[in-house]
Parts: structure tokens; sequence; C-alpha cells
């Protein structure tokens, strides 16, 4: 599993250790826990000689998930890893019923009111709010793990897509010149372009080779506008043929290809752009910042033979990965939730006023979002629960957990684990 984070007696990260040892000092009492997710001890006794050895935080942002690993550049062990979550649709979500809120509470409310469009010019540097959430989620984690970890260097997944190679062959560079990191760079576009399958009969799951949409023979270029993925089958059947003679008994298939070939990657580009928004948060943090594409990604993790998962691929970001060592690693599943709403006033699903939400967020030193652990040792639900509590006034508490929704459970019973930050932990 992963290591235990160690801090000594002034809140100086030390070298984190084997969950064995952790155990034997927190039995011995020679240390506390300071957190539990990521769990954390604090030494209650300094010690002076303790020599520590750096950490590369290595860090692949994706739309959805982002993943982050910890690394010893020098014997290449994998020290944690974690999954995170993002909730930019839920964010997305939210503004939208905002918006429509809004709009109908005018309708009905207001009968004339004065266009606002000059205050609203946005910032140098505007990402719109689901995406910005995604950068604030990752420079949280970054700051979290810089206090409980000795962390020296970053690697970060700048771009997808290495477009300056796709475009212009002749990049400086050994594996670049021999044409390696540039057939990766394009098969990782090509199978987020075309969606994984043939684009001909539409198979998946079956190996896949580019194909040249007007084949080189009739003068086809080998632009990536002009590339696409096929089955043997199908890239066999297809020769030289152009694609009109080769699918003229199939002319939705032939107008959906031609113009998918001109339609950009949009969901990359838009994940690119927040990639350089990290990129400058993670700059302001004064460690150098190595930086390196998802096709120099899958390289490192097809030279390793690695399966593909979130932080296999933040593991394998850059130029400086190592030899790994993923024995036991066990990665942290984070999922960001927020902080709440600060609505005042629930509404059903017309958008009309249905109930009031108290202004008491905390009852009996809880409040909804606490990871606790209760057990229960008298009544009809006598057990251990552990998950997120939801509080009530009267004292009757609903807990989540991995099994269910536990429900009446009194706060007599319950015991905090994990304050509320705004994120859910699975291991």
């Amino acid at each position: 599993m992963c290591k235990v984070f160690v801090l000594d007696t002034e809140k100086r990260p030390l070298n984190p250790i084997h969950s064995a040892q952790a155990r034997q000092l927190l039995r011995n009492k020679k240390a506390a826990v300071y957190r539990q997710f990521p769990f954390t001890i604090i030494l209650k006794k300094s010690q002076p000689d303790s020599i520590v050895q750096p950490l590369r935080l290595k860090i692949d942002p994706g739309a959805k998930t982002t993943g982050i690993a910890l690394v010893n550049d020098t014997n290449g062990e994998v020290i944690f890893a974690a999954e995170l979550k993002h909730r930019g649709f839920a964010i997305r979500d939210a503004l939208t019923s905002r918006r429509q809120l809004r709009r109908s509470r005018r309708n009905r409310k207001t009968r004339y009111r004065k266009p606002r469009f000059l205050n609203r010019t946005r910032p140098q540097g505007w990402l719109a709010p689901s995406l910005q959430s995604r950068v604030e989620n990752i420079k949280t984690w970054v700051s979290r793990l810089r206090k409980i970890a000795p962390i020296e260097a970053i690697s970060q997944e700048l771009v997808r897509f290495d477009m300056q190679l796709m475009r212009n062959p002749d990049v400086k560079g050994k594996e670049y010149q021999q044409g390696t990191l540039a057939g990766y760079e394009t098969r990782e576009y090509l199978l987020e372009k075309w969606n994984r399958q043939c684009v001909y009969c539409g198979v998946k799951d079956v190996p896949l080779q580019i194909e040249h949409i007007h084949p080189k023979a009739q003068g086809g270029s080998n632009s990536i506008t002009n590339l696409a993925l096929s089955c043997e089958k199908c890239n066999t059947r297809k020769g030289t043929k152009d694609i009109k003679d080769f699918l003229k008994k199939d002319p939705l298939r032939l107008e959906k290809i031609l113009k998918h070939t001109k339609r950009p990657l949009a969901d990359a580009a838009a994940v690119n752009t927040t990639r350089f928004a990290l990129f400058e948060v993670l700059k302001s943090t004064g460690l150098p910042v190595e930086i390196g594409s998802g096709g120099l990604t899958k390289f490192n993790r097809s030279q390793q033979k690695l399966e593909k998962t979130h932080w296999l691929d933040a593991a394998c970001v850059g130029k400086s990965t190592p030899v790994l060592n993923i024995k036991g690693v066990k990665p942290l599943l984070i999922t960001a939730n927020g902080h709440g709403s600060r609505q005042s006033c629930r509404t059903d699903k017309f958008g009309f006023p249905s109930r009031h939400v108290p202004k008491e967020k905390i009852h009996f030193n809880f409040q909804t979002g606490d990871i606790v652990k209760a057990v229960v040792t008298a009544g009809k639900k006598i057990g251990t629960y552990v998950g997120k509590v939801a509080i009530r006034s009267s004292g009757s508490f609903n807990i989540s957990t991995k099994n269910g929704l536990v429900q009446g459970i009194s706060h007599k019973f319950c015991k905090l684990i994990h304050a509320k930050d705004g994120y859910s932990y699975v291991l």
C-alpha cells in the first residue's frame, strides 16, 4: 500500500514510512494521527539527524479525473497515488439551474429592467467556472501534499497532444527523429478523435491501424486531417480505393466521416487551455516544473508495460520518469463535492419556493459532510458505520456508507474522523 506521511514536531515533512512502522509508532505512543486523508502522523519527539529524500509530484490533468502520483526519482518508488474526480458538470448544471430560476423570477416580478451588459467584462485569463474549479482542485491538493511530503519538483502533462510535432516531424531529439514519439502523438490523437473504433465498420476493442482517408496513391497527404483509424479487415478491403468509391453503398457513413475529418478535437482544446492555466499556478509555487505531452506519457507507460489508469499515467509524465516500482500501491480515490450551497430557499422542480434552509450549520459539534465513525451499541441498528454524515437539529443523523445510506443514528454514537473539506474519499 501507499506509504504513510510523517511530520516532525515542527510540522515539517519527513520521509514517508511503511504502514507497519506507523502502526508501531502509534502503538508505542511516539506519534499521533495528524490527518486521516491522506493518512499522516506527527511525531512527539524530534529527530534531528533524519535525512529527507526529495520527491517529485506528478500530475496528469484530465477532463473528468486527474491522476496524481508522488515518485522518488532515485529509486523509482511510487510513494503515493490518487485519482481526483472533478465536479465540472455539477457546476455547469447548478449555473444553468440558477440562470433559469432568475430568468423566471424576473419575468414574473419585473415589468421593465434596463439591460445589463457593460458591467460584464471578463478579466484577462478568465476561465469558465466549471474549468476554473478543476484548476483550483489541483491547486488545493498540490498545496496539501507540499505540507506533508518533501516535494522538490513537479511534472505536469501540459498538452494532450504535441501539435508542433505532428505538423513538423523534424523536431530535435533522438526519439522524435526516429519517429517513435511522433507515432505515439499521432496515434493517441486519432484514438481520441475517432472514439477508439474503426471508422468504417465501428468495431471496438480490436487492434486498429492508421489509415489514409484519401489514399497516398491518389495524391492524399500525411496531414492529420487525412488520417483515420480502421481495423485490419476494412483497411485491406479499402486498399487504394477512394473513400467515396469504398463507401458508395453507405452514403450516411461517408457523409459522417467527411464531416468529422474537419472537426477539431474540441475537448482536447478545452483541456489544453486549462492545462496552461494550471501550468502558471504550478510555476507560482517556486518549484521547478517539468512538462510533457500525452504521447510521451503513453510512450513511457508502454515501455514499462503498465496498464492505463489515471494514477499510472501521472507516474509516467515527463522525460524524468525512472523505472517505476508500483508494488502494493493502491490509489486514494478523491471526489470533489464542494462546500455546499449558499441557497437559503430550496425550490421545487418548477422553480417555486418549497422549503427554508436553516441558518445553523453545526449541531452537536458536527456538520453535514463530516466523515464520522458510529459505533452503535443499542437499538435496532447495532453495528459500526463509517461514512459522510448528514446532520439534523434533532440529533438523529444519516450516514452514507459504502454499503448504502443508514438513517436515524444518534449523535451520541458518532465520533469525528475527518472534518468536512469539500472532498470525499475512498481507499
